[in-house]
Formats: structure tokens, sequence, C-alpha cells
């Protein structure tokens, strides 16, 4: 009997996932926390106080992947039948590794733990993480010497956030550094690079998210990255097909019980992994992932780009392409409204919308406690049409979800309609979130059985490549829908008015 595992290396956690794709069922799941498990690590700082900065320590994940496996092994987890392990990584972070990588890479000693062995590799001590929002002078620098096809080419404007624009900041400020370094990861295909104990490869899902990979040729394009950084394309591991395989299991891991011939597939991003554990990888069917950030993504047939540019396009693991639109203040925002109006979970969940009318008087508040990514606003703060502040905790919570579910409607329209929406995430447990969602949007919601769907994503990833199962038995034994909410059309009419509303206090908000 053999096993697939699935990892994700997501902002606030690693998490492990060991599927029998044969039987359709999770034999085990383990998680590392970050802040909980790990607190002498940085998982979302600043280093140089910019509040728009936000970086983590690369050392963080490597610890992780230890910590991770030696519990699974201490938990009885069956690691010594898995044949082929996949992941995905949090989106546009980046690795920046110096020539003597290689060899530490390849010389993995068992009797020391990661952290000392990849210390020495590291040309940069941190990793500039999606939440960053402080390369705006690059983007700018970069959009005027490529010009429009940087986004029709790569599916993206310049983005603060995505590599590409990272990596151009970290040249102008540190050259020395940048000079010493060799290599430049992703973190997906940097903990790739762990397992195999090489170099692994990019592929198309996570790459399309660094402004440099041409979606029309799928290779690095070189005037792009030559005015990113000079000599950048010399840096960066090959772009392939989320179904390569990239190797081996380094030797290294044997000692938590796994077998000397475990199967490496190429490593994607969290999204893009999520798009395969929702079930959503055929036309017709959008996902609301419910994170740390908040996503709509779909598959993109055709090829286009968001006229507004706040709307990406990567590659689809399965192939193709898949769209994707991101919100910054997701659950971390609802996680401190919920504590502001200090209120347990069942009331924020439940109890406040039973309280409050739909569409709550007109009242909306836009919770931007970080600076916003969809729509593009670099000062924080939460911004209300109403007094906030002294409102009763129920209308404070439905002005804050009601915006934040507007706004995931407004800023999704250029990829299409929808009847039907998958939620995933944390946050999909809450059924008054759901029912909100299914009404502004007018389409059935669903939830699956499995939250964590990246590393359930990684997992079928697994499954397909090395063991050959469709990814169409996969996602009907592994991500059925669990649970359906249906649209009220009466509180769509009032959704549909608050619309007006809605873009008026954004239109105000953003300045």
């Amino acid at each position: 009997m053999s096993y697939h595992l699935g990892l994700d290396s997501s902002t606030q956690s690693l998490k492990g996932l060991i599927i029998d794709a044969a039987a359709g069922t999770i034999v085990a799941q383990m998680t590392v926390n970050f802040a909980k498990d790990l607190p002498q690590y940085q998982a979302a700082y600043s280093p140089s106080g910019d509040p728009l900065e936000k970086h983590a320590e690369p050392l963080l994940w490597v610890a992780a992947l230890d910590l991770l496996f030696t519990r699974m092994q201490a938990e009885g987890a069956p690691l010594d039948r898995v044949v082929g392990i996949a992941g995905s990584g949090q989106q546009h972070g980046s690795v920046y590794l110096n020539s003597r990588a290689d060899a530490i890479l390849a010389g993995l000693d068992p009797a020391k733990n990661l952290i000392e062995q990849l210390a020495p590799a590291l040309s940069r001590q941190t990793s500039p993480i999606w939440m960053d929002s402080s390369t705006s002078a690059q983007c700018a620098e970069v959009s005027a010497a490529i010009g429009a096809r940087l986004q029709t080419d790569t599916g993206s404007p310049a983005i603060e956030r995505f590599t590409g624009a990272q990596i151009r900041k970290f040249y102008q400020q540190e050259p020395a550094a940048y000079a010493a370094t060799a290599s430049i990861h992703l973190v997906s295909s940097f903990m790739a690079s762990l397992l195999c104990g090489s170099h692994a490869p990019i592929d198309y899902g996570d790459a399309a998210g660094m402004n440099l990979l041409n979606l029309h040729t799928l290779t690095w394009d070189p005037a792009i990255c030559e005015a990113s950084a000079p000599g950048l394309l010399g840096k960066l591991p090959p772009a392939v097909p989320t179904h390569t395989v990239i190797g081996k299991l380094s030797p290294y891991f044997a000692k938590y019980g796994f077998s000397n011939d475990v199967t490496i597939s190429a490593w994607t991003g969290d999204n893009p992994a999520s798009l395969v554990g929702t079930g959503a990888t055929r036309p017709g069917l959008a996902v609301v992932s419910l994170g740390t950030s908040d996503t709509f993504f779909a598959v993109l047939d055709p090829y286009r780009t968001d006229p507004e540019g706040c709307g990406h396009v990567f590659g689809n693991p399965t192939g193709g392409f898949m769209c994707l639109t991101c919100f910054k203040n997701g659950s971390l925002a609802r996680e401190r409204v919920c504590e502001e109006a200090g209120v347990d979970w069942t009331f924020f969940d439940v109890t406040a919308f039973q309280q409050t009318p739909v569409g709550n008087h007109g009242q909306l508040a836009l919770p931007w406690f970080e600076a916003e990514i969809t729509p593009p606003v670099l000062t924080p703060g939460l911004r209300a049409n109403f007094d906030f502040a002294n409102a009763a905790a129920a209308t404070r919570i439905r002005a804050v979800i009601e915006a934040q579910i507007l706004s995931i409607r407004v800023h999704s329209q250029w990829i299409g309609n929808f009847e039907t929406i998958r939620v995933t995430g944390g946050a999909s447990r809450s059924t008054g979130i759901l029912q909100t969602l299914a009404n502004v949007f007018q389409a059935t919601v669903e939830t699956i059985a499995v939250q964590d769907s990246a590393a359930l994503g990684a997992a079928m990833l697994a499954a397909h490549v090395v063991g050959r199962h469709s990814y169409a038995a996969l996602s009907k034994a592994l991500a059925p829908a669990i649970a359906t909410f249906t649209p009220d059309p009466a509180s769509g009419r009032i959704y549909q008015d608050l619309l007006d509303t809605y873009l008026q206090l954004e239109a105000t908000a953003k300045g």
C-alpha cells in the first residue's frame, strides 16, 4: 500500500497531509504553527521598521520542516509508505542562496539538524513575503522600462508584492549581497530543494507570481529580468510544468522513517495547489479561500488579463491558466475585529448575523488594517461610512463581512459569473459568512471536508504525478461538497442596491 504526502508552507504554518489515493482517504495530518511552535523566528516583520515592509526568516521554514517530520514520526504517521511528495508555498516570497548552497544541499548530514547546515547557504538573512508593499518605486521603474506588455505577457502589471520588484529593491539597496547571490528561489522551490538535496526548478503556477515569466512562451523573459536586476536570468532556477518529477528524496530524511525511494514532484504556489485541492480544475467553478488573505480564483479560458490590474493570471497545475484576485486583509482582519468587539467566534460567525438585517442599513466598513492589495491602498486603517467605534458589536461585524464580500464580487467580475462557488480556509466554518457569500454572488456556495486545501492539493498532485491517479477520481473522493448554501433572491436585490454604496466608500477610502 503506497501513500502520497502533500506539504504546504504558508504564512502562519507548515502543514503535512498524507493520502491513500486508492482508497480516497486522508490517513495522517500534522501542523506546525509558527507563532506557537517556533516563536524564536519571525514569520512576518519589518527589518527596517517600515510598516509597508514585511519579511520572514527563511530559517523558520527550514526549522518547521524538521519539526513537522519529527512530530509526524512520533505520532506514528506512515512515512515509510510514502512514495511521492509534492508541496506548495506562500506565493511571491523569495529566498537568496550563495554559491555554497549546491554542496550544502547535496551533503546534508542526518546527524545534524537542517538549521545549522542551511544557515551558511543564505546570502540574505530575510525573505520578503507577499505581505510586503514597500516596492512602489521599483514597480514604477520596471513598468517604465517594459511598458504595457509587462501585464499582457506576465499576467499582471508591476505589483509591489511580486518577486521581480522585491529582487530589484534588494539589488539596489544591497548590491554586494545581490552579487554574492547565486540562486534565487521562491518559498516553494526552496522547500523542494531541501527535500531533493539539490536546486529545484520553479513551476509555472508559482513562477507566474514573479512578474518575470512570459506566459506566452512559458520561459523567463530576458528583457524583464534584466530590467528588474542585472544578471537576474542567471540566478533563476528553470521554469517547468507542475507535473515535472524533480528528483528523489534526499537520504537525510531517512532518519524520519522515509524509504530510500520517494519521488519528489515540482512544488507550486499555495493558490494553484488550492485550485487542485478544492476540485476546481474545471471551468465554471470558482473558489473563495478565506485565509490569512482572501482570494477568489478559477480556471481561466481563454487567456486574458484584468483591465483594472488587480487580478492576476497564474499557471494552472493541471494545464493552462488560472486567474486570481487577492485581498490582503482577510482572516487577520476578521480576528482583529472579533477581538476588539470582545466577542467569541460563535457570536462572530452566527449570532451577529441573526441580530442584524441583511444590508446592515447601508453601514459598511473596510478593515484595511494592513496596506491593501485589492484595491491597492498603501495607507492602512479601517474605513467606514458610519460611527464604527460606537456601534454595537453585531453591527460592526456585519459591516466588515459584507464589505469584504462585496469587494470580492466587485473585483472578480472581470473573471466572469459563476453558478457555484466553493469555499475553503478557516472562515469557511462560519455559516453567517457563507450565507452572505451566497446572497451577494447569487450563487450556490459549497464547502468541502478539508479546510487545508493547499496541502490536500499538493498531496493530490503527488498522487497524480507519481501514482498516475486521475484528478477527477481524486476530487470525487477527497474533495466532495459537504454543505450547500443557496442564495436568497430578496437578499440578492438588497446587495445589488448596496453595491453603489460600497463603491462610493471604496472610492472615498482610496482618496
